[in-house]
């Protein structure tokens, strides 16, 4: 079955006691037993929701996979893979990441006695360096927030062949359409569901997907017993974005390759940070592992100063200035202030996120307005 197809009927089957085609929203916390331990599959909706199974069934099939959990964001989803390690596990992650992750890996889990390396993995030989007997999980965002860095999934999924450390990939830039981790090797997948998969701006969420078992149980098991789960709302919401992923990342991909070109050819723009482009460091990577190339774009202005940046913040009109991304209407977000204000900016600025950076994210509007907007912004 090929993908458009996946996204509509993943995770559907009719109603069975009325027929409705789509998933009913079952609100309730607990189901009636015919007799003490003897139920119909569900006891309570912190362990089982049929919602959130029908969306969870889905979440598998569409990164093709054979087990999906879903959780109340992404945040959550990340904290429950954090938590099977132990105190002493070494974790090697992405130099450049979501600020939110930085901050629950620095500053929840390293209490804790887990130590964390960051590093550059535009080039996967960095991350022999750090590899050693503690190392129990390598953690990859590609492409990454906010600077479109790439990572060859395949390259590091045989760092890790053999060895127990489990490999996660962040996939929520890239999406199910652009990108399946699983197939390269990975063995868990996390996306925010609140961005691509659920695609309006209207649920916060999260998801991990994965193959094995065993591994399936023991998530599983954090997810019922730490209670990060999200509600049969949510999860109809995004069972429902899940189902235009197809149509909407299609759209994405399109403006995104349209206004990336439009600003790497504005007279004001220093530098466009989009894996699309031929020199991008790691395109050919970008080739190999992603179908498109997405709707998120970064860039620079050649007036490198903070007040620069704010005056085409706070002068876009279709984009609208806000924290998140991959919905259908157009975001545009200062990462050091907003999304990576949680990294010290020493660590930004090491990494190349510098104050005036500014990062887009492309929605399904008519790509004309999209880029009058931004020209009026950059005056």
């Amino acid at each position: 079955m090929k993908a458009a197809t996946k996204f509509i009927h993943a995770g559907s089957h009719p109603d069975p006691s009325t027929g409705a085609i789509m998933t009913p929203i079952y609100q309730t916390s607990t189901y009636v037993q015919e007799a003490p331990g003897k139920n119909k599959g569900f006891e309570y909706a912190r362990s089982q929701n049929p919602t959130r199974f029908a969306l969870e069934e889905a979440l598998a099939v569409i990164e093709n996979g054979k087990y999906g959990l879903a959780f109340s964001s992404g945040v959550a989803a990340t904290d429950a893979v954090i938590k099977l390690l132990s105190p002493g596990d070494e974790v090697i992650a992405s130099n450049d990441l979501y600020g939110g992750s930085y901050r629950l890996f620095t500053k929840v889990f390293e209490k804790f006695g887990i130590r964390f390396h960051f590093v550059n993995m535009t080039d996967t030989q960095n991350i022999h360096s750090y590899l050693n007997d503690k190392t129990k999980l390598i953690w990859i965002e590609t492409p990454t927030n906010p600077l479109m860095n790439i990572t060859d999934i395949r390259a590091v999924a045989e760092i890790t062949k053999g060895k127990k450390i489990y490999l996660c990939v962040d996939n929520t830039f890239a999406s199910p359409y652009l990108q399946n981790p699983l197939d390269l090797g990975a063995d868990l997948v996390m996306h925010s569901s609140t961005k691509y998969l659920g695609g309006h701006s209207d649920v916060i969420q999260g998801a991990l997907i994965m193959n094995d078992e065993i591994l399936r149980e023991q998530l599983y098991f954090l997810q019922k017993s730490c209670g990060a789960v999200p509600g049969p709302m949510d999860c109809f919401l995004v069972l429902r974005g899940i189902k235009t992923l197809g149509v909407r990342m299609q759209r994405h991909c399109e403006n995104g390759k349209l206004i990336a070109e439009f600003l790497k050819g504005h007279a004001k723009i220093k530098k466009v940070y989009w894996p699309g482009f031929s020199e991008h460091p790691n395109h050919n990577i970008a080739i190999s592992q992603m179908r498109d190339f997405g709707g998120m774009i970064s860039f620079e202005l050649k007036d490198e100063s903070v007040d620069a940046a704010k005056k085409v913040l706070s002068s876009t009109k279709l984009f609208s200035l806000a924290e998140s991304l991959g919905g259908v209407e157009s975001l545009i977000n200062h990462p050091a202030s907003m999304t990576h204000a949680s990294i010290p900016r020493e660590e930004r600025i090491k990494n190349g996120l510098s104050d005036s950076l500014i990062r887009l994210s492309v929605g399904i509007e008519d790509a004309d307005d999209l880029k009058a907007d931004l020209h009026a912004a950059l005056g």
